[in-house]
């Protein structure tokens, strides 16, 4: 039984430790390149912090997690019933004119920049409250 055990906590173990190498895989420096050529500031404000009308959120110190899936839901405009309606986000984050293709088009971001831009945004400071 003390084997099961332990071989059930190492097993915990590798799996905890696998997500956070996955969770910190993350590249802050082309996250914040991508939100400067995405020209994120023009509505979400300096620092994504301060954005031009109260009807925008606040993104900085959001959760990377949360960010990213809302992020990738604008990319999702064939099914409303699991993608996110909203025509500037869907534009920004599937033809944004920062981030171009091999032919110079604009292009969406990835997957993996989208989740680049998550974790930038979630480094930066912010007033997030969480509930206690």
């Amino acid at each position: 039984m003390n084997t099961l055990k332990t071989l059930s906590l190492a097993i915990g173990a590798l799996v905890l430790g696998a997500s956070a190498i996955t969770a910190s895989a993350a590249d802050l420096a082309r996250g914040k390149a991508l939100v400067e050529k995405g020209n994120c500031a023009a509505c979400h404000g300096a620092g994504m912090n301060a954005p031009i009308t109260p009807d925008y959120p606040k993104l900085a110190g959001q959760h990377a997690d949360y960010l990213y899936h809302a992020l990738a839901a604008y990319q999702i405009t064939t099914n409303p019933q699991v993608g996110r309606s909203n025509a500037i986000m869907a534009g920004q984050v599937n033809a944004n004119p920062g981030v171009t293709g091999k032919d110079g088009k604009p292009r969406p971001f990835t997957r993996d920049e989208l989740k680049d831009i998550a974790a930038y945004i979630e480094s930066l400071p912010g007033g997030l409250v969480l509930k206690k």
